[in-house]
């Protein structure tokens, strides 16, 4: 197996041990993601709360696809390219998330890595589309590509039918944030191509 390359390992820790201080110390006051009308929201939440999980379930399926996919793409982008895209995710999934509890009026505070996590399942998706992977649920071979569409479009259904108290619109930001990243990188629409 190769080794966790540092920048990857550096958040795994971070955000695991940030969740064992959760278990003795109230966090998520100051940190998670508070909607902006529910008179708690501080500009810091739009990273912060990214570090911050809601159980040990959440905490270990974002820790999983964070080595999983994050691990090969800072490999392939390097740590400076590699935490740019990640930032891009959690911010991207951070405004999402304050547009639905805009919009809902919901008070909820959010946690959770899971937005960087869609970001970079989506760059995985693009970068090594052919690329047979065994999820966990459902444990049936799929290519990436094929992987990222339904885990897409059931996030979409999940948002819009409000299932399970998850931020489901989040995720489909982070998304939108790793696509619109990676197309900047490359000088795509809506960009303009770079100068060389």
């Amino acid at each position: 197996m190769p080794t966790i390359p540092p920048l990857t390992r550096a958040l795994m820790l971070a955000c695991t041990a940030i969740f064992f201080v959760q278990q003795v110390v109230f966090l998520s006051g100051a940190f998670a993601l508070w909607p902006l009308a529910s008179g708690n929201f501080m500009p810091w939440q739009m990273v912060t709360y990214a570090f911050l999980h809601g159980g040990i379930g959440h905490l270990f399926f974002n820790m999983l696809g964070l080595w999983m996919f994050g691990s090969e793409l800072e490999r392939l982008w390097g740590q400076q390219r590699y935490w740019h895209f990640l930032l891009a995710g959690v911010l991207t999934a951070a405004m999402a998330q304050l547009v639905i509890t805009g919009l809902t009026g919901s008070r909820v505070p959010t946690v959770g890595a899971s937005g960087a996590l869609y970001a970079l399942l989506l760059a995985f998706g693009m970068l090594f589309p052919n690329r047979i992977i065994m999820p966990l649920f459902p444990p049936i071979p799929m290519k990436a590509r094929t992987f990222v569409i339904i885990f897409g479009a059931l996030e979409l259904l999940l948002g819009l039918l409000d299932v399970g108290g998850i931020a489901h619109f989040a995720h489909l930001g982070g998304m939108v944030g790793g696509f619109l990243m990676i197309r900047w990188w490359r000088g795509q629409p809506p960009f303009r191509r770079r100068r060389r």
